[in-house]
């Protein structure tokens, strides 16, 4: 899933994409640290910088066993832009990797990618892992997190890789392809962090000091991934709204656009079963009763957990009575299907199969509204029965919104767990982390993890990375902050938006965390109101300070108001 999105019109395969953006890392080690509860954990020493000697010759001199390079041309300064600021000069060298026909759909394929070599190089690599289907070579500029970035990877003079992920569109069509299921997964990126070191040693006369991974969403799965299974590759890794359980969270979201169609007042809108008016009324109770509780009346709801506990939807929501749906209340029908899929999406059998979600202050938003109504019909469909359902449907007669209104959850769940002869491998083998609660390899040799995750997402929980960060606690003695770090981010939707506090570069503490041993306490982010240089967030309440600002904390610390100061400033909160 990710902020972007391909649709193509006119045909039953309409929108079959999902969504985000992404991420990556590696290095040496010098010495020792202390760690939370006197674990000792190697200290990485921090990179040096070096300068490109020459780019029109790079082409001609990087040597790769199956990699094709079909260009290396000069970029000048300013020709890339961020916020308004020039991006440095740079190489932007293209080419491909195992390219090949496959002996199932009969169509092409290659991992396609780009890389962008600063001539001003600080000495690391980023591995930009893309979001939503892949399917395309986005421009290697390597995100920091959050939405209206001021800076990326790039424009710090990191060498920055991106890539299509082992297929050419957009679409959920290359699941026909075992093998483009797996680089999808997670082989490509596993195929290209050594190809792009090698590129670098040949273009700078020694490899990368140090290399980060990182992405959000779909590409937040990938950095999950690839801590996981390439641990040894990469030193540090950025983890934006991670969709780590993909498979299940888009059967999750089927589940829900099954519910909003029950509720619908126009058949086949999903979004008449819980309107813009029910949701704002929604979000405004929930504020009613979680404002405060951070101890400062300011629309946003900084203790999560304690608002879930403060908040009922069928005591503090108003009950239409005889007159019916108007905005002001919920039917009785509408609280118990929408209290079920808050609470978690089920089996037939009751089991919840994916998290809860929590409530709070971004649920009228127009990206809420998006993964919530369009994506169950049209990006969720594709991907569960082209890419993870084993057999795969019949693109010729597969229609997206009939597949995802008439299936039975049960059996999709079974099928995305499913094997066969051709397709050897599950989806929730190739698009999960292979033991969850596993990241030893990165915490023994001194990388580290930092995660952020938007409360208000609505296709991803937060509350499903809080329980996975719970279970890498319990494994880590109950304590994992010595190598990783999670940070919500109150109000944010899905990677961005939200009346939320949703613009923050958690790349430099991470490359601090990494490099110096300096363990980020805190984050502080920024709303984008008007005249913001990365961009206005249409969802920023009038009444807040154009310029509000609010520390993000190590989960499960809050913000907590001092009790004195500007409430538009974040040093008048506290990470408790």
């Amino acid at each position: 899933m990710s902020k972007q999105r391909r649709v193509l019109k006119g045909a039953p395969l309409a929108a079959l994409c999902l969504a985000s953006v992404a991420l990556n890392a590696c290095g040496g080690r010098d010495g020792v640290v202390a760690a939370p509860g006197a674990v000792s954990l190697p200290q990485l020493s921090a990179a040096g910088g070096g300068k490109l000697a020459n780019c029109s010759d790079l082409a001609s001199k990087i040597s790769y066993p199956n990699t094709a390079i079909a260009s290396a041309v000069s970029v000048e300064a300013g020709v890339l832009t961020v916020a308004g600021k020039p991006v440095q000069a740079h190489c932007l060298v293209k080419g491909s990797m195992h390219q090949r026909v496959s002996p199932v759909d009969k169509q092409s394929y290659a991992i396609g990618f780009e890389m962008r070599l600063p001539v001003d190089w600080n000495g690391r690599f980023f591995y930009q892992a893309n979001g939503g289907l892949d399917g395309a070579v986005l421009t290697a500029r390597g995100e920091v997190g959050g939405g209206g970035q001021l800076d990326t990877a790039l424009g710090q003079g990191f060498a920055v890789i991106s890539s299509d992920a082992g297929h050419g569109a957009a679409t959920p069509l290359f699941g026909l392809d075992p093998q483009a299921r797996l680089d999808y997964g997670y082989q490509a990126s596993g195929k290209l962090a050594p190809m792009a070191k090698s590129v670098i040693q040949t273009a700078y006369g020694r490899g990368p000091d140090r290399s980060y991974f990182g992405g959000c969403s779909n590409g937040g799965r990938h950095t999950m991934v690839a801590a996981a299974r390439y641990g040894e590759q990469f030193d540090g890794y950025l983890v934006g709204n991670p969709g780590f359980r993909l498979p299940l969270a888009a059967i999750a979201n089927i589940a829900g656009g099954q519910a909003y169609a029950s509720l619908a007042t126009t058949p086949g809108d999903l979004s008449t079963g819980f309107t813009a008016a029910e949701r704002t009324l929604v979000s405004k109770a929930v504020l009613g009763k979680c404002d405060a509780l951070d101890g400062a009346s300011d629309g946003m709801v900084q203790d999560t957990g304690a608002c879930q506990a403060a908040f009922s939807l069928e005591r503090d929501v108003p009950t239409c009575g005889a007159s019916g749906r108007d905005g002001s209340c919920l039917s009785t029908a509408q609280k118990g299907a929408i209290g079920r899929l808050f609470s978690g999406a089920l089996t037939g059998a009751g089991t919840k199969f994916y998290s809860s979600f929590p409530y709070d202050a971004g649920l009228d938003t127009g990206n809420w509204a998006f993964w919530k109504f369009f994506s169950p019909l049209q990006l969720d469909s594709g991907a569960v029965a082209m890419i993870w359902k084993v057999p795969p449907v019949d693109p010729a007669t597969f229609n997206g919104a009939a597949f995802a209104l008439s299936s039975n959850i049960d059996t999709l769940l079974a099928q995305v767990a499913a094997t066969d002869a051709t397709y050897t491998e599950s989806a929730m083998s190739f698009m999960l982390p292979p033991h969850p609660a596993d990241y030893s390899t990165i915490k023994n040799r001194g990388a580290k993890m930092m995660l952020y995750h938007g409360t208000s997402d609505p296709i991803f929980s937060s509350d499903d990375t809080a329980a996975w960060y719970d279970s890498l606690r319990a494994a880590n003695g109950g304590d994992a902050s010595g190598f990783a770090r999670f940070f919500r981010v109150p109000g944010m939707n899905h990677c961005s938006g939200g009346p939320a506090a949703d613009q923050f570069d958690m790349l430099t503490p991470l490359v601090n965390w990494v490099e110096k041993g300096q363990a980020p306490a805190k984050v502080v982010a920024s709303v984008r109101g008007a005249g913001n240089a990365g961009g206005a967030n249409a969802d920023v309440p009038a009444s807040w300070s154009a310029t509000r600002t609010r520390p993000l904390c190590p989960y499960p610390q809050v913000a907590q108001y001092n009790g004195s100061g500007n409430v538009e400033d974040a040093a008048s909160f506290s990470c408790k």
